[in-house]
């Protein structure tokens, strides 16, 4: 499918987190954030490995105590996607997580403690050639902002980002990736929008406590989506009260629907209405499930209707107009076959693979 970008991305610099580029012009990354207990080294690689096979490209896990600290050493040597620190209160964790050989530190400037605090992790994160990232959050602002601002306003956690950014600055460390987040996608647009226009960071773009699904899932897809629409934003997180491999695939669908990633089937099917005969969604369902493990991108279209069905999805590659006597099995808008409705799952999985096959070959010149 070719479809005309309406935005450009902003230029940033580039950051490395472990071997993963982000922000100048590199693809835009998602991440999520292990939920286990860290002690539970068992439990937490388990998770990171799973998170790994849905396409999870960095992953954070937090550190509330020295003994979380101890733990970390023995989950980066078993994992192989990057892993981000994720630090609060005490900076003695953050030197402790360097030397467990993590990829890059999340400080958050509201609690982290004084400038000295952030001067020592910044100089450790340099010798271990680590990049840092300075994570404000709305519900853990310096209180002296909250004072001068009354409420955490854009203005209130731009200010607190731009404190940190320049005394890093002064002792010349830059490789740093900004975040400011809010869990109303208001705030937080109109703050990344104001970041986006004073730095040339990478910016880390998410809504913070956005709940479960669905209302997570829609919080999150109009505050990410509205930003990278704008060209703001190098790397991802969905925050939902729910399973971190569910954050990974919403993270690349919100992007795929900007069509910014392509990974895996994009599946589009039909609202349905009065000329559709069969349970829709039913089939829709059983399609997803066998699509579940496959990375080729590639647009399916289920539709419920014959006459409009194939034409209204012209640009899919494969799909299916079902009705209850027959399903019609078409490709790029073309019929190409009809078999029956219980049939055409698996006439469309084998299409799919047929589609697949000539994309591998190589072209004639």
């Amino acid at each position: 499918m070719h479809v005309r970008e309406s935005y450009v991305r902003r230029n940033t610099s580039t950051v490395y987190v472990g071997d993963v580029p982000v922000g100048g012009g590199n693809p835009i990354t998602v991440e999520s954030m292990t939920k286990t207990d860290t002690l539970d080294v068992k439990a937490t690689v388990r998770q990171i490995k799973s998170l790994e096979k849905v396409g999870c490209e960095m992953v954070r896990i937090a550190v509330p105590d020295y003994d979380a600290a101890e733990a970390l050493g023995k989950i980066t040597e078993r994992v192989k996607i990057p892993v981000i620190a994720d630090i609060h209160f005490n900076y003695k964790l953050a030197l402790m997580a360097l030397e467990a050989d993590v990829d890059c530190i999340r400080i958050n400037p509201g609690n982290i403690g004084d400038r000295e605090n952030i001067i020592r992790v910044a100089d450790a994160a340099r010798r271990h050639n680590v990049s840092l990232r300075i994570g404000v959050n709305a519900g853990s602002l310096d209180k002296a902002l909250l004072q001068k601002y009354g409420a955490p306003i854009p203005e209130a956690l731009v200010e607190s980002v731009s404190k940190t950014v320049a005394l890093l600055e002064d002792i010349g460390f830059t490789d740093l990736i900004l975040s400011a987040k809010a869990s109303r996608a208001p705030v937080a647009v109109e703050t990344y929008r104001m970041l986006a226009n004073r730095f040339r960071y990478p910016l880390h773009v998410g809504i913070t406590e956005a709940g479960m699904p669905p209302e997570g899932v829609i919080r999150s897809a109009v505050g990410i989506g509205a930003l990278l629409a704008e060209g703001i934003g190098d790397t991802i997180r969905v925050s939902l009260t729910a399973s971190p491999e569910e954050e990974v695939e919403v993270g690349f669908e919100i992007l795929k629907a900007l069509f910014l990633r392509k990974r895996g089937p994009v599946v589009i099917s039909c609202p349905t209405c009065g000329r559709c005969t069969i349970n829709l969604g039913r089939i829709v369902k059983q399609v997803r499930k066998k699509l579940v493990n496959i990375e080729e991108p590639m647009v399916v279209a289920i539709m419920g209707c014959t006459v409009n069905g194939p034409g209204e999805a012209r640009e899919a590659d494969v799909g299916i107009a079902a009705t209850r006597g027959n399903a019609l099995i078409f490709r790029k808008g073309e019929i190409i076959k009809k078999v029956a409705p219980a049939k055409a799952v698996n006439a469309l999985l084998r299409e799919m693979k047929q589609v697949s096959k000539r994309r591998g070959k190589p072209r004639r010149r």
